[in-house]
């Protein structure tokens, strides 16, 4: 087998491979030979008709199955010969591959770069330092209670955070449309849930009112046939419910899961969640670090291959989380170019962290994990045997703690600095109405 490789610009290699004629005869003639110890040939005996006759039947096909097969392994044995390790799939280039002749042809691949890891020590981490108080789980109960709001009706206009129940019908230039009625629809006054038109509608509003609302639907209303339209509806108040938070009593406890132990058992496992949502911002709040810094601090070159992988897989990510139906709809490549290209060269950096350090998946914190995610689950142990039973979810775990242990490995080695700060200031907790921040840093 001959192999010659030629560097065409940057990563990018084209290897030429030619593998002799006569290995390509033998293969096809023990092939064919093994084919009619059982060929089924219409005027023969199974097993007994002539070579010659097997040859002109099935000689074609068996020839490019193994012009086929010799490629995929010339290429393999090419990559050890020459040393090189591809980023991605081959384009294959046929040169010659009739009957009768050498095969030879070409490979077109970009290869993995030169990786060398700057050191972590030119990294700097700021590891914040907040705990739990008192105070904190106090005012997450507080929240708690406004999650689990009471309403009682009222004699009386509506007013901000009232629930206001009401039917509707409306119209567009006098014809019902999809969703023109509804029947029993409760809306919070203040609480922005509805169209603002709709809300202002029936604030001020008393039981057994009706009024008539101009409702103008906005061009990015996603009921298409409304879109950009102007609406008439006549609502009909039917009750008007005023809003009171429950007391911390052994029935609110109950609600939230907490069957013995009360108002103090309670807290207890408010403090066990609010430490682990804490210790999950922190963490994550590291990792972003280690990664900006481990992208900032070493420059590599990356495989277009896998750049194109990266800004597929997210343009999909986008596509589905917008709910897209088709293709068509899938939002344009530009915006995730250089998310695209960062992914791909962290996925490098830290790869070679892994092999150079000799990191191997601790399988303690893989269990450990999985016991994380399937708590969530009504039944963990039928959620554990079907995780068991899935490859990819698996390795998404496995890779996940591979990760945590590559930032591990990168802060042991960083400068890092401690910053106190608060569980509101790190959670963004009671920043809207109260309620927990969903901020946590993460990519």
């Amino acid at each position: 087998m001959q192999v010659s490789v030629t560097a065409t610009g940057g990563l990018q290699r084209r290897l030429e491979v030619a593998v002799p004629a006569n290995e390509v005869d033998s293969e096809v003639e023990q092939r064919l030979k093994s084919i009619s110890r059982t060929a089924r040939l219409k005027g023969f005996r199974p097993g007994k008709a002539p070579i010659t006759v097997v040859r002109k039947q099935f000689g074609p096909q068996v020839h490019q199955e193994v012009i086929t097969d010799l490629m995929r392994s010339s290429f393999a044995q090419a990559l050890t010969q020459e040393k090189l390790t591809p980023a991605g799939g081959p384009r294959i280039e046929p040169i010659t591959v009739g009957p009768g002749t050498e095969l030879r042809y070409a490979a077109v691949f970009e290869v993995l770069p030169e990786i060398r890891v700057e050191s972590p020590e030119r990294i700097t981490i700021e590891r914040p330092q907040a705990e739990v108080t008192e105070d904190d789980v106090t005012a997450m109960l507080e929240s708690m209670r406004r999650q689990r709001p009471i309403f009682t009706a009222v004699d009386r206009p509506a007013r901000d955070t009232d629930r206001v129940t009401i039917d509707f019908d409306g119209r567009i230039d006098g014809q019902p449309f999809e969703g023109s009625e509804g029947r029993d629809v409760q809306i919070v006054v203040g609480a922005h849930q509805a169209l603002p038109q709709l809300e202002e509608g029936v604030q001020n509003a008393s039981a057994g009112e009706s009024r008539s609302v101009t409702l103008p639907f906005p061009p990015e209303h996603p009921n298409k046939g409304v879109a950009g339209q102007t609406a008439q509806l006549q609502v009909t108040i039917k009750r008007v419910e005023e809003q009171s938070l429950p007391e911390v009593d052994e029935a609110f406890c109950r609600a939230y899961g907490v069957e013995e132990g009360g108002i103090a058992a309670l807290r207890v496992e408010v403090r066990k969640s609010m430490e682990r949502e804490l210790q999950d911002i922190i963490r994550n709040r590291i990792r972003v670090q280690v990664m900006d810094g481990l992208y900032r601090e070493n420059t590599l070159e990356v495989p277009r291959t896998l750049i194109d992988e990266q800004v597929q897989r997210m343009q999909l990510d986008a596509a589905r989380r917008m709910g897209a139906k088709d293709v068509s709809q899938v939002p344009p490549r530009e915006p995730f170019e250089e998310p695209a290209r960062r992914r791909a060269a962290l996925g490098l950096l830290m790869g070679q962290i892994v092999q150079s350090e000799d990191i191997k998946l601790d399988q303690a914190r893989v269990h450990s994990r999985l016991g994380d995610i399937i708590a969530n689950y009504p039944d963990p142990d039928e959620a554990r045997r079907a995780y068991a039973q899935n490859a990819d979810a698996m390795r998404q775990i496995e890779s996940a703690v591979l990760e945590d242990q590559v930032v591990d490995w990168v802060v042991a080695h960083a400068r890092v600095t401690e910053r106190p700060m608060t569980f509101k200031e790190l959670t963004g907790f009671g920043q809207d109405a109260g309620t927990p921040g969903e901020e946590t840093g993460s990519q």
